[in-house]
């Protein structure tokens, strides 16, 4: 079984990041990549940088035709097991959008702050970033300012209007300094977890090798999914309804005593 040892839980809480020493077992990344492909065909329309929500199968409601391999992917017990160790033992699945880069033309994702898209009070998460392939400086690997988590403020951002950005708000100038900024190059089946307030984000893909990571987000059953708050008044780039957006409780119990689990959820 999987787990965070103690180092690695005191990179993450100093640092805002970790890559674990575990990595997943080659076939079940091929065949994740294999559910990214068939992803791809089946959202001909959506750019494969936003393809949100991806483990709500079918229409997921936020404009993509999601895939179950993914949600097995988001539930898979070894990686809970690593978030368990820098969230606890009470662990929600609320979303997952696959970042998928195309060569040559792959969009930029601008400098950000996740806590500043999303509707979780008190904002805490943890997100699970999977490479499916190589992920290196030359083909727009993530990007992160180590630290930036610790004051734990949500800074300025701006809206950009531009149609070649995974995401349309980016932080204001003057926070922090680019040259602070430390490159996750990940192989296939490695992965990193990173803090809800952490700064970051990822260059554009130029070089000839596509790059592809799933981001899976997990919250503390101590936090509240609030479906009614709309963070960014929407205009964060990407299509999504919080309203509905069906949520897990993966581990432990719902400590809020306010998450609904039922919302969302197709009954057959």
């Amino acid at each position: 079984m999987a787990r965070l040892s103690t180092p690695e839980i005191a990179h993450y809480r100093s640092e805002g990041w970790v890559i674990p020493q575990f990595r997943l077992p080659e076939p079940q990344v091929a065949s994740v990549r294999d559910a990214l492909d068939e992803l791809i065909r089946n959202n001909p329309g959506v750019r494969p940088e936003k393809l949100v929500s991806a483990h709500v199968e079918g229409d997921n409601g936020e404009g993509v035709r999601g895939s179950r391999r993914f949600l097995d992917l988001a539930m898979d017990p070894a990686i809970v097991e690593l978030v368990s160790g820098v969230i606890g033992d009470d662990v929600v699945l609320w979303g997952c959008h696959v970042f998928c880069k195309p060569p040559a033309e792959g969009y930029e994702t601008p400098w950000h702050q996740d806590g500043h898209y999303w509707p979780i009070r008190p904002l805490a998460n943890c997100t699970v970033w999977v490479a499916l392939e190589p992920s290196t400086i030359e083909n727009g690997c993530l990007r992160v300012i180590p630290r930036s988590h610790l004051d734990r403020q949500l800074h300025p951002h701006l809206h950009e209007d531009r149609s070649d950005l995974t995401l349309n708000q980016r932080m204001a100038d003057g926070v922090f300094d680019e040259a602070d900024a430390v490159d996750l190059e990940l192989q296939p089946g490695q992965m990193s977890l990173h803090d809800v307030y952490m700064i970051h984000g990822a260059k554009a893909n130029t070089s000839a090798r596509r790059r592809t990571g799933v981001a899976l987000r997990y919250m503390p059953a101590t936090s509240v999914f609030e479906r009614d708050l709309r963070p960014s008044e929407g205009k964060t780039g990407v299509a999504v309804d919080f309203a509905r957006r069906p949520l897990w409780l993966l581990r432990g119990v719902d400590r809020s005593g306010r998450n609904d689990f039922e919302i969302g959820h197709r009954r057959h």
